[in-house]
């Protein structure tokens, strides 16, 4: 299994994207957590509410999830970061019946 972390400006724009992905079927699950972040923009310490989007999905989709998140997220630079994930049999079971 791949996670897919992206991070959005609020629980709006992260429940529109996870929508998205899942309606599309390029995701087989969405969870969101809100969280506080600290990071560099031009130069400069920002500090902001976000909320981590973290998809499941399978390794083929991840050019389409990156495209389709690129086309809806409102940051010039979306962070994506992707990670594989052992996971259990049942799981991925799951996985590749709905996907």
């Amino acid at each position: 299994m791949i996670a897919v972390h992206v991070t959005c400006k609020d629980i709006s724009e992260a429940k529109s994207i996870a929508k998205h992905l899942l309606s599309k079927k390029l995701v087989v699950c969405a969870n969101m957590i809100p969280m506080q972040s600290m990071y560099l923009w031009k130069k400069q310490i920002q500090e902001s509410a976000e909320v981590l989007l973290i998809l499941k999905t399978k390794e083929s989709n991840i050019k389409a999830i990156e495209t389709e998140v690129k086309k809806l997220h409102s940051y010039d630079v979306p962070y994506i970061g992707i990670f594989q994930e052992k996971t259990t049999a049942a799981i991925e079971k799951w996985l590749n019946e709905e996907l």
